[in-house]
């Protein structure tokens, strides 16, 4: 994949707000689309529409236990990003 592809796409992820609140709190550790479409606020449709999307562009993955899928951030430096892109932000 070039490049900019992959900063398009995570552009893209970060282009909603929910789908910003779902990497941010998947940051954080990993959580169920039940708990997450709660802390969230969302319902759990629209909450599982913006996760396809974000399997999608390659930052969150379905952890199978059982019958259930846990989500968490494809790759831990990810949430450092996040991070670092937040303190860039807040010094703006």
């Amino acid at each position: 994949m070039e490049h900019h592809d992959a900063l398009s796409r995570f552009g893209h992820a970060l282009s909603d707000p929910t789908r910003t609140r779902i990497l941010l709190t998947l940051r954080r550790g990993s959580g169920y689309p039940s708990e997450l479409a709660e802390a969230i606020g969302v319902s759990r449709q629209i909450l599982s529409n913006h996760l396809a999307c974000l399997r999608g562009c390659g930052l969150v993955v379905a952890v199978p236990e059982g019958r259930r899928n846990r989500y968490e951030l494809a790759d831990r430096r990810i949430g450092h990003a996040l991070d670092d892109l937040l303190d860039l932000v807040a010094m703006a």
